[in-house]
């Protein structure tokens, strides 16, 4: 049995997504009930030299929307960074699935087998669209998201593994 693109992108981005926005609303009730302002857990990051949350969360749409844009040839939206609040992020997260849930299979049908052009150190480079989703998109989704959710435990947000995974 085979994959379709569809079943290894739209599903798997809703799914993840939804699970963002899960964590980010525990994140609210759980800032809310300490008493921390909206604000401080969006700038919160895990080490001095990483990126604070709102960069993991804007990091992981943009990428959602590019992977699906690159397969289909659609402009993806432009979203400004702007997100400061826990509110703004989870806002960020519900223009994400908005836009993924605009996919039907018919959308993607075909991409197996397409390639799509990536900046390579500002070269145009065509790489076989599998090969874009499964070893860069979905990989570097994952990362985000995980470093989203790291912060948020990190900062005593009762989360756990069924969190992330949506189980």
């Amino acid at each position: 049995m085979s994959l379709s693109m569809y079943a290894i992108t739209v599903p798997v981005f809703t799914r993840y997504l939804n699970n963002l926005d899960a964590f980010l609303a525990t994140a609210a009730a759980n800032a809310a009930e300490r008493k921390i302002k909206p604000e401080v857990l969006a700038a919160a990051r895990l080490a001095p030299d990483m990126h604070p949350l709102t960069f993991q969360v804007q990091s992981s749409t943009d990428r959602v929307k590019f992977a699906l844009a690159r397969l289909t040839g659609r402009t993806p939206p432009s979203w400004e960074d702007n997100e400061v609040t826990l509110g703004d992020l989870r806002g960020r997260v519900k223009k994400a699935l908005d836009y993924v849930a605009t996919f039907s299979e018919a959308d993607l049908a075909g991409t197996e087998d397409k390639s799509v052009t990536l900046k390579v150190r500002g070269e145009d480079t065509q790489v076989p669209a599998v090969e874009h989703i499964t070893l860069s998109a979905v990989p570097q989704i994952f990362f985000h998201i995980t470093a989203a959710y790291a912060i948020l435990r990190h900062n005593g947000v009762p989360l756990g593994k069924r969190d992330f995974t949506g189980a």
